[in-house]
């Protein structure tokens, strides 16, 4: 097959998006697929307004147009809803070539967090973006369930999942964090507003607290919480060290689709704390035991009260983690994303 995945995220940036493309498309390769990456890189970017270290395609679509019309894709995965895959989109249109779409970041909940706009004034923009596209990818059940509801549809699911030989429990103590006064709550991501940080850093819990990542919102909570320990951007098997140091992984972000970084942390045998909301409750489940309540033990705790679940958590048993962690594998999920393009798009040309 011949696919061209067009997305707004790629690297330098860290984060999911980012990383599940480039685990997606280094086994789609191997596999045999000739696949196009269209991303920022290829094109004069500007800084993305609140976020300086994300870079957006200034004016991609003539650019675009030319690989694409060089390339002669097969299929167009379109990932993100930014000015790549807003140009990418219409080129299919215009051409008549089959496209998908991918769910990944709650837009309407992250321009609420920001401006303080109702997401209801952006979900109207979602919809038309993914109108026409043969088939919406999303990580999530749960998030299937709400998009259709909204009218974005048909969905699939696209699960996630982590490198079995770098996230594991078996890692070294990391340097950072030997010395520091346990227990030792961690939480890796982006370091914007929209990530509910605040809720974490106030949370009334003893120990330290430990933010990985970096962002927009670093330098003021650096200044508001001066305790808590911001080693910035760490990747690779320094993170992996850091996940498995931890005593409890919290995720406080109320707005992810679904957070690679708490199946990162699990691998490493680090249970975790978060809120009872779309993502945790598709990794975690409402009483810990995953969503389909089927796990023998607790790998975390999720409450409205984050001060009651980091608690909870602090309890629970790092192999039962680590077990759970280690059943999410990226071939399965690369397996999900072949059959689910493939398939509707046999079907949308049989339909034709």
């Amino acid at each position: 097959m011949r696919l061209a995945i067009a997305t707004d995220a790629w690297a330098p940036q860290v984060n999911g998006v980012v990383r599940t493309l480039t685990e997606t498309i280094g086994r789609l390769k191997s596999r045999g697929h000739d696949v196009e990456v269209i991303a920022p890189d290829r094109f004069t970017t500007i800084a993305c307004p609140g976020y300086p270290e994300i870079r957006l395609a200034l004016a991609p679509r003539f650019r675009l147009r030319k690989i694409l019309g060089t390339f002669k894709p097969d299929l167009v995965h379109i990932s993100t809803e930014g000015p790549i895959g807003w140009s990418a989109r219409a080129w299919c249109l215009k051409h008549n070539v089959p496209f998908t779409t991918a769910f990944h970041t709650r837009f309407p909940e992250y321009v609420a967090a920001r401006t303080g706009l109702s997401p209801d004034f952006i979900w109207p923009i979602m919809r038309k973006f993914h109108n026409g596209s043969r088939v919406v990818l999303t990580a999530t059940q749960s998030l299937r369930d709400e998009l259709e509801s909204r009218g974005i549809q048909p969905t699939q699911l696209w699960s996630r999942g982590i490198d079995h030989g770098l996230f594991h429990p078996k890692q070294a103590q990391h340097p950072a964090l030997q010395d520091l006064a346990k227990p030792i709550l961690l939480s890796v991501g982006r370091v914007a507003v929209e990530k509910n940080l605040e809720a974490f850093l106030s949370a009334d819990v003893p120990g330290t607290k430990v933010v990985v990542g970096d962002g927009p919102a670093r330098a003021a909570l650096e200044a508001q919480f001066p305790d808590a320990v911001f080693l910035g951007t760490r990747q690779g098997e320094e993170l992996a060290s850091i996940y498995a140091s931890a005593d409890v992984f919290v995720f406080p972000s109320k707005t992810d689709t679904f957070g690679l970084v708490i199946l990162e942390a699990l691998a490493c045998g680090t249970p975790v704390a978060g809120y009872p909301v779309h993502g945790p409750l598709d990794i975690i489940g409402t009483e810990g035991l995953g969503p389909s309540g089927v796990l023998q033990k607790p790998v975390g705790c999720l409450n409205p009260d984050l001060t009651r679940a980091i608690e909870a958590a602090l309890m629970l048993n790092r192999q039962d983690a680590a077990r759970y962690g280690a059943t999410f594998c990226w071939d399965a999920c690369t397996d999900q994303f072949v059959n689910g393009i493939t398939r509707n798009a046999t079907v949308s040309a049989q339909a034709a």
